[in-house]
């Protein structure tokens, strides 16, 4: 056998053609995943613009290091702003630290319309009337079950 005859056997078909079923689905899965990725770039960026919106003195906030405190200024030109972490404490952060807003809670009061229904649940039946000898040996089991 001579190296040409080997190299004859072992050559391959020729490769399919560019549409074949494999690359289609393989330019499919790259088309949907650079697709995710501006979708994702998309929401994050509305996400930080709406956060932007909401920034303004007097809102409190949490940095990404954890420190909780309330917007005294915003310096646009150096990307800084001035918190009050508690009365006549500040700290200044960059504008980039900002993680979240903290948003007032709004707590709602229910109020009932008459009494009856700040007492449901509560309705208690009278005890019964225990002897001095009954109580006696009701103590005396609970404690031996103590030990």
């Amino acid at each position: 056998m001579s190296f040409s005859s080997i190299l004859a056997e072992t050559t391959a078909a020729p490769a399919p053609g560019l549409l074949s079923p494999m690359n289609l689905l393989l330019f499919a899965m790259f088309g949907l995943l650079i697709f995710m990725m501006l979708r994702k770039q998309k929401k994050a960026k509305a996400a930080q613009q709406e956060q932007r919106s909401k920034l303004a003195p007097g809102v409190d906030m949490m940095t990404n290091f954890g420190l909780f405190g309330k917007v005294i200024s915003i310096d646009d030109e150096e990307n800084k702003i001035v918190l009050e972490i508690s009365p006549g404490v500040t700290a200044t952060v960059h504008r980039q630290t900002v993680a979240k807003i903290i948003e007032p809670a709004e707590a709602e009061a229910v109020v009932p319309d008459d009494a009856s229904s700040l007492t449901i649940g509560l309705e208690k039946k009278a005890p019964e009337a225990e002897s001095v000898e009954e109580s006696l040996e009701r103590l005396n089991n609970e404690n031996n079950k103590d030990n």
